[in-house]
């Protein structure tokens, strides 16, 4: 009944159409069922997207690009800022939403949301700045300038683990653009992005605004797949795993589209002689199993020096005693559920592989039971000393896993431990010592799109693009001049002379 009269308030039924055009909803499609990973409760069934379907959504996004590309761009910023609006209004009921559906702690299920409503206020600001660049031509009379257009339709995949911040970063900044967008969101998580979408809908028929704007189709791959396949999707904006990145890469790349790739991480924290180990300690922790070690950005290895590795371990232990692990609706509690059983396999199986390459248990992990854990997705958060050279430590594993490695050199050596893994997105160091975060910091030191100091690889904010290199695609989101990924850049030059030099002195005379 709890679960009705939140589903209520955020407009979803037991039975949702999972196909948005707009205000329209269809969807005639197998229906996919939601239930929530707390205590395998049933949530809602969706209905998923038939190529009819993906037809007429596509048809009504083009539709609206003609008259939303024309509209100025902070009359485009102020359509964001009243979603921005319908977020403050709703974030308690869509927090507890995420947290339900998702299984993340309720503080970060606000937080998420709270992160929507950070990306609509910078993009209601960026509407106004959507600047180019003026340069002197060689040719006399002439003028040069750089100046930035819509794209189109742009779509986007998100993961489960974000339900809703991670489309809000892209949609936001794709919208004050001029771009429309569709959202294919992760089968796991298909009641979150049906109540984003309903606020949505309420904006645009509130401005008498055209539907297409704002799109949603859900199902599985195969949609995916058709986005990514599709001539008349200017950009793919996709996160999760690397295997499906490169996969929505190559068919983009296929039809020479845009795509733009927030793939895995293999996160580290290294910590220096000369480290606040109490600082050290809530960013590993917090970096380990914040979203049950279901980030991107989460915490996955801690590169410790040996003089203070005995300490850090102890340490470690110790707080690991204090984590509550139960109803992530509770807020005593600081770790929820994983995502599904598949996500329990996958841990148990990292586990078992980290036994089999000398990996040693400081903290024990393990499947809970028992009537507060019916749900068989709960697990304890482990660590484990192993040396950095596994084989598993060099894998992405979405669970609340710690691995503890040793090294005895300087900066250098820990730097290049942690950029030894294919993954690129998040880094961080702890340390007091100039010298060492500066080393961290230059062209030879982190290698990833994110690097921090005396934080933790977690945590970031929108006004800072945020993405990763290598094996994490490349792609940047959210803030600084992210927004340029979803224009098209074009060069123009403007004689007003009544003559016509040509450049680099060319001589053409008739």
């Amino acid at each position: 009944m709890k679960h009705e009269t939140l589903l209520k308030a955020l407009q979803l039924n037991s039975e949702e159409k999972g196909v948005s055009t707009g205000q329209k909803w269809s969807g005639s499609g197998d229906l996919i069922s939601s239930h929530t990973p707390i205590d395998g409760s049933f949530l809602a069934k969706v209905s998923t997207t038939t190529v009819t379907d993906y037809e007429a959504v596509i048809q009504s996004a083009e539709s609206a690009f003609e008259e939303f590309r024309k509209m100025p761009a902070p009359a485009r910023g102020e359509l964001v800022r009243q979603y921005g609006e319908k977020l403050r209004e709703h974030k308690s009921h869509l927090g507890q939403l995420v947290s339900l559906e998702m299984g993340k702690s309720l503080q970060e299920g606000l937080g998420e949301v709270q992160e929507m409503i950070d990306i609509c206020d910078f993009a209601v600001g960026l509407s106004r700045q959507l600047h180019g660049f003026t340069m002197h031509s060689e040719r006399p009379g002439h003028r040069m300038y750089e100046q930035y257009h819509p794209l189109g339709v742009v779509g986007i995949i998100s993961a489960f683990n974000f339900p809703v911040a991670v489309w809000s970063w892209n949609v936001a900044l794709a919208w004050i653009c001029g771009n429309v967008c569709v959202w294919k969101p992760s089968e796991k998580v298909p009641l979150c992005a049906n109540a984003c979408q309903k606020l949505m809908a309420e904006v645009l028929k509130e401005n008498n605004l055209p539907e297409g704007i704002s799109s949603v189709i859900n199902g599985g791959a195969d949609v995916g797949k058709w986005l990514a396949e599709d001539h008349r999707v200017a950009l793919v904006s996709a996160t999760g795993s690397t295997r499906m990145g490169k996969n929505v890469a190559q068919r983009v790349a296929a039809r020479l589209g845009k795509s733009l790739l927030e793939l895995g991480g293999n996160n580290a924290v290294i910590v220096t002689p000369e480290a606040d180990l109490d600082i050290a300690m809530r960013a590993a922790v917090f970096g380990a199993v914040g979203t049950c070690g279901q980030r991107c950005t989460s915490t996955r290895r801690l590169i410790v020096h040996e003089k203070v590795y005995d300490q850090v371990r102890d340490r470690l232990a110790a707080a690991y005693q204090k984590i509550q692990i139960g109803d992530p609706l509770d807020q005593s509690n600081h770790m929820g559920p994983l995502i599904d059983t598949d996500a329990v396999k996958m841990y148990t199986n990292a586990l078992n592989a980290a036994s089999t390459q000398g990996g040693s248990f400081l903290v024990k992990g393990g499947v809970l039971s028992g009537e507060a854990y019916s749900s068989g997705c709960y697990v304890k958060p482990a660590i484990v000393e192993i040396d950095h050279d596994a084989d598993i430590v060099h894998q992405e594993t979405f669970a609340p896993i710690l691995y503890l490695l040793k090294y005895s050199g300087g900066v250098e050596q820990a730097i290049a431990i942690q950029n030894e893994v294919k993954q690129g997105l998040s880094s961080s160091i702890i340390s007091n010592n100039i010298l060492e975060t500066e080393a961290f910091l230059s062209h030879w030191g982190s290698d990833c799109g994110i690097a921090n100091v005396n934080i933790g690889t977690s945590g970031a904010e929108i006004g800072g693009a945020f993405g990763g290199e290598k094996e994490t695609g490349g792609g940047r989101e959210s803030g600084s001049d992210a927004w340029k990924a979803y224009m098209r850049r074009q060069t123009n030059t403007i004689n007003y002379s009544s003559k016509l030099p040509l450049a680099q002195g060319i001589k053409f005379d008739l």
